[in-house]
């Protein structure tokens, strides 16, 4: 049977999955409404985003490949002005229909599913009228062309011929994304970094070809294999031709500003975090936490650098600001000593993951997945914005690998860049990117949220939470005693979590406050003690996106702020892998909603 006709319906799927739940409110509180008020508020929800999946699956079939929805396998999205007009008319259709039902008289769970959607609906709104990215960021086009093959490639969902005329299909469409990347961009207002960039993967998606589709074109046979080596030829011309536009035409016209400021960053903040916080609340939590975490580091720098030879000669109890650097920096420089070949990087990242898991096991401290993850080289269109990411199968693929996928060092990098690099990535530093990556971190909240029934949710998951739960589960892994043999394991946790911090200040102070590449570095190099190619990278990320460095930091405080309310409450009855458990249960909502549930509070 072809594997299309074993993904049902969204639309069918998304009803069945959303069954009203009895009213609950909080103990002593009155009932907002009676069960036949629920039922009929909750039918008329499911309905509407029963069809808000549907339609949008349809026109994002790039994501809806990712998701799992294969029904759309062989198409890629209409960006063209068109394309982008229908979008924001279904989007605005949806809204005004949401803003007709009574969320006050839904079940708990599926107001939490309501204002998860509303607040996408007039974000998605937001990016297509007032931010504009279409007319100014050319990754979303190469992007989209990269992930439009992977995601077809990368896992075995279907039988492999299938998956090859659907990537057929799209590299046959993927000329006229290029076509409508020149419509759309006004080079004026394309930074050029961005410009750079692009221009620099552009040929990247070749790659793919090469190494993912290539190798299994024997595969198809007879007109099938005709169309595909035909669709190759035309994709060869078509990235070719493009290369010249971009070298030509698009980057030495680029002249726009990277900086968003502060009104569309703002604006844009609210609707990625879905957070109580404010930027400048934000701020004034993360410099608080920068000073207090550069504390303990001196404590534990003390501790590994006393009796040996070569330490600081002053390390007194209250230092000051120079000498703390020194003795941080002392030590650290122990750490740094003990790093990988090159060649090994992904090697030790599995043996880490290895022993990471069997300590999560060890110490019963959340309910594990039933399937490993799996560590591959980053595909090479993905590279150049971060070193690492979990990459899980959408909610609707069911069974199928999630990736830990690292990037290699680059072939042309110098012997001093390479040092640099792994100076930052090294032995202890992998360890701890396989615990916010892998276990107990992204891989396995995303298998515990892949779970949950409601597909809107696991379609809309919240940023903070996901990135907020990884760097939570390095503190777990800490508190729970995987450091205490090692305390230059303890400082490099440390170190990480001031490059988190870093992250959210760097986010607001350069698209708001006009930070400059010498103040950003100084505060990653100097500060957050991160190596130069580092800080170099993120600066460059930094430049290419906004509003997601924030959401690490930002997750992990509403994740420590709730477990804190939960564990005072609780008291002597607090049992950690239970919280975990019934935390993950939830999905992956914003914190918020996560809170009200857990704690049973209204939903607002």
């Amino acid at each position: 049977m072809a594997a299309a006709l074993l993904v049902p319906s969204l639309l069918a799927f998304a009803l069945a999955a959303c069954q009203p739940g009895p009213s609950q409110t909080p103990e002593g509180a009155p009932m907002a409404t009676d069960a036949a008020a629920t039922a009929v508020a909750d039918a008329a929800f499911q309905e509407l985003a029963g069809q808000w999946l549907e339609k949008s699956m349809e026109l994002s079939p790039v994501a809806a490949t990712q998701i799992g929805d294969h029904r759309y396998d062989d198409r890629i999205d209409d960006l063209s002005q068109g394309g982008r007009t229908r979008a924001l008319e279904f989007q605005r259709r949806i809204l005004t229909q949401l803003d007709t039902i009574d969320t006050s008289a839904l079940s708990r769970e599926n107001q939490v599913d309501a204002a998860i959607l509303r607040n996408q609906l007039r974000y998605d709104i937001w990016s297509g009228e007032t931010l504009q990215s279409w007319a100014w960021d050319p990754q979303i086009y190469s992007q989209l062309a990269g992930s439009a093959l992977y995601g077809l490639m990368a896992r075995d969902f279907a039988p492999m011929p299938q998956r090859l005329k659907s990537a057929t299909a799209r590299m046959q469409q993927i000329p006229t994304l290029f076509t409508q990347m020149r419509q759309n961009l006004d080079p004026a207002r394309v930074p050029r970094i961005h410009a750079d960039k692009v221009a620099a993967q552009n040929a990247g998606i070749l790659s793919l070809v090469d190494g993912l589709i290539l190798p299994h074109a024997g595969r198809l046979k007879g007109e099938d294999r005709k169309q595909l080596d035909a669709a190759v030829a035309t994709l060869r011309k078509a990235v070719e031709e493009h290369q010249t536009w971009l070298d030509q035409t698009l980057v030495p016209n680029a002249k726009g500003d990277f900086r968003i400021g502060e009104t569309l960053y703002d604006e844009k903040l609210a609707f990625a975090l879905n957070s109580p916080l404010s930027r400048q609340e934000i701020r004034t939590r993360v410099e608080a936490d920068i000073e207090r975490t550069r504390a303990e580091m001196y404590g534990i720098a003390r501790g590994v650098l006393r009796g040996r030879d070569g330490a600081p000669v002053a390390m007194p109890d209250a230092p000051t600001p120079e000498q703390q650097q020194q003795v941080i920096e002392a030590a650290l420089e122990l750490a740094y000593a003990d790093r990988p070949a090159r060649d090994e990087v992904v090697e030790v990242a599995t043996r880490s993951t290895e022993q990471a898991t069997a300590f999560v096991r060890e110490k019963d401290l959340v309910t594990l997945p039933d399937t490993p993850v799996k560590i591959i080289l980053m595909p090479e269109f993905q590279r150049g914005v971060t070193v690492a990411y979990c990459d899980s199968p959408g909610p609707l693929d069911k069974e199928l690998d999630t990736f830990y996928a690292v990037s290699p060092i680059p072939d042309d990098w110098t012997q001093a860049q390479v040092d640099s690099f792994l100076r930052e990535y090294n032995t202890r530093s992998i360890h701890e990117l396989s615990i916010h990556e892998a276990m107990p971190g992204h891989f396995l909240q995303l298998a515990h949220s892949n779970k949950y029934p409601s597909t809107l949710r696991a379609v809309l998951g919240s940023g903070p939470f996901i990135e907020g739960w990884a760097m939570y589960a390095e503190k777990v892994m800490a508190d729970a005693g995987y450091m205490d043999e090692d305390p230059l394991m303890q400082l490099i946790n440390r170190k990480w979590n001031l490059r988190a911090m870093a992250n959210a200040l760097l986010d607001q102070a350069i698209h708001v406050d006009g930070m400059t590449r010498e103040e950003a570095m100084e505060l990653m190099t100097v500060t957050t003690f991160q190596q130069e190619r580092e800080a170099a990278g993120k600066w460059e990320r930094a430049q290419l996106t906004s509003a997601q460095l924030s959401t690490y930091y930002v997750g992990y405080s509403e994740h420590l702020d709730l477990r804190r309310e939960v564990e005072e409450r609780e008291g002597e009855a607090f049992d950690l892998k239970a919280y975990h458990d019934k935390l993950l249960s939830f999905g992956s909502p914003p914190v918020r909603f996560a809170r009200q549930l857990l704690l049973d509070e209204p939903i607002r």
